[in-house]
């Protein structure tokens, strides 16, 4: 079972949480914009249903409890849902909006997760991957997905970027080491 980071669900209640919810910002976003567009939204709906989502965040996360026994995205993905039946309310009370029923993309998506957990996982990954490239020197980016991804030789990998093999392993120990501290928490 996946499970959100305690840490990052803790450091969104302090004062100071700028960093928290940029990274709750930039792991969440895509996923809510997704199940959004799933449940019938279209793009720019979507876009503007998740800030409102956030905007609710702000208040409800102050205050949330994690309950290690539930999964923090299965109530996100409820928070989601129950904003998004809001939202196609509204949207019903206004006059000429040409926006197919949300109840049949809904009995569409109940049918079967699109957004399955390989897929969640696989995206944490690269999403995570993303977040901490910046921390690297390219150099040592290089080398560890050369060597991890590509399955390269660490002697070819170090031939190619004129560094030791040693080099190359190091890098490798590092990179994965920060993934999966950055990781933490959210696979198991």
């Amino acid at each position: 079972m996946d499970k959100t980071s305690v840490n990052l669900l803790k450091r969104l209640k302090e004062p100071d949480s700028d960093g928290a919810w940029s990274r709750f910002v930039e792991l969440y976003t895509p996923l809510m914009f997704y199940w959004s567009r799933q449940h019938g939204l279209n793009g720019t709906d979507a876009a503007d249903l998740v800030q409102e989502i956030l905007t609710l965040l702000v208040t409800k996360l102050a205050s949330f409890e994690y309950d290690a026994s539930q999964r923090f995205r299965g109530w996100l993905h409820t928070v989601t849902l129950n904003k998004a039946r809001d939202w196609n309310r509204r949207q019903s009370l206004r006059p000429n909006t040409d926006q197919s029923s949300f109840f049949e993309h809904v009995a569409e998506n109940s049918r079967s997760d699109a957004f399955e957990e390989r897929e969640y996982r696989a995206f944490l990954v690269e999403r995570a991957k993303q977040l901490i490239a910046a921390e690297f020197e390219p150099i040592t980016w290089t080398a560890c997905w050369m060597y991890v991804a590509e399955d390269q030789s660490a002697a070819d990998v170090a031939g190619k970027l004129g560094i030791s093999t040693n080099a190359v392993r190091v890098a490798k120990c590092r990179v994965l080491k920060r993934l999966r501290q950055e990781l933490a928490g959210l696979l198991e």
